[in-house]
């Protein structure tokens, strides 16, 4: 098995390898490009990504600062936004949905490492996907962790550390990030704790 293959087998593997190196320096290289654009340089940054990412569907915007080791791993749906600051540890694959916000600070990690002090030190690692639905909003300074997936029109509190899967439809917050509760027809009369929609 060559060693893409092994990135992206969700299995332990050695990163140390001069080719990939190459290879992830030059997706450094764009990221550079792109954190260095103007604010009114769109169209500039819309090209950018196009080169970054894996997909950009329509409508995207990301806000610089973005981290990325590779970029080339994430796919973007539709009508995303991404706040300052996105880190994307994407040594495999990141599937964004349609209509998803991500507040500043926010870091997917897709990569691990051995607890074995032993095995880590030979620089090892896994890798194992994150998905994140549609019409999802995940809170500013959140890291979700390696083959998390989030369900659709869920939202993320701001400061949780997500280390297992979302449902569909609810609120979920912490460290370890748990379901809080539903959203629910209270949702659809309170835009924010007592604050009524007029």
């Amino acid at each position: 098995m060559d060693i893409k293959s092994k990135m992206h087998s969700q299995k332990i593997y050695n990163y140390d390898d001069e080719k990939l190196a190459a290879e992830q320096t030059q997706c450094l290289e764009t990221l550079y490009d792109f954190n260095q654009t103007r604010p009114r340089e769109e169209g500039k940054r819309r090209d950018l990504m196009i080169k970054i990412f894996a997909e950009v569907g329509e409508n995207c915007y990301v806000e610089p600062p973005l981290q990325a080791n590779w970029g080339i791993h994430t796919h973007l749906g539709n009508n995303v936004y991404a706040n300052f600051n996105l880190t994307l540890v994407d040594d495999t694959h990141i599937y964004i949905g349609d209509d998803v916000m991500l507040g500043p600070n926010v870091t997917l990690a897709t990569a691990g490492h051995p607890i074995d002090p032993e095995i880590r030190k030979q620089a090892t690692q896994f890798n194992i996907p994150i998905t994140i639905g549609s019409n999802v909003w995940v809170g500013a300074n959140t890291v979700v962790l390696p083959g998390v997936s989030i369900g659709e029109n869920s939202v993320i509190g701001a400061g949780s550390i997500v280390t297992k899967d979302i449902p569909a439809d609810v609120v979920a917050v912490g460290n370890p990030c748990r379901v809080l509760r539903p959203i629910n027809i209270h949702d659809k009369e309170f835009y924010f704790k007592k604050r009524r929609y007029e």
